[in-house]
């Protein structure tokens, strides 16, 4: 695999800042598949699984942001507590 040219990567990054701003406008990926398709047809396979991953950590970032971290909420029915173990380590000689 080469590395792209600075056209190739201004595609890409234009591909998907087009898919981005169709999932911020519209909010549901159903109608945004041509965008999707655009955008994976101009990057490489790692570079979308990267991009993906950077929007999902930027809007995760910004939900911590306006509400706080999230609190984990315990089941009702839950009877015995998840409890951790220590184990004490002995040496022999």
């Amino acid at each position: 695999m080469s590395f792209p040219t600075k056209e190739e990567r201004a595609q890409c990054w234009g591909a998907r800042d087009k898919y981005w701003e169709c999932l911020d406008g519209k909010g549901e990926e159903a109608q945004c598949k041509e965008f999707r398709r655009l955008y994976e047809k101009s990057c490489s396979a790692q570079w979308v699984k990267h991009f993906d991953r950077k929007r999902n950590y930027l809007i995760y970032k910004e939900q911590i942001e306006k509400h706080g971290i999230p609190s984990k909420i315990k089941p009702k029915s839950a009877v015995f507590e998840p409890r951790r173990i220590y184990h004490k380590i002995v040496t022999v000689y």
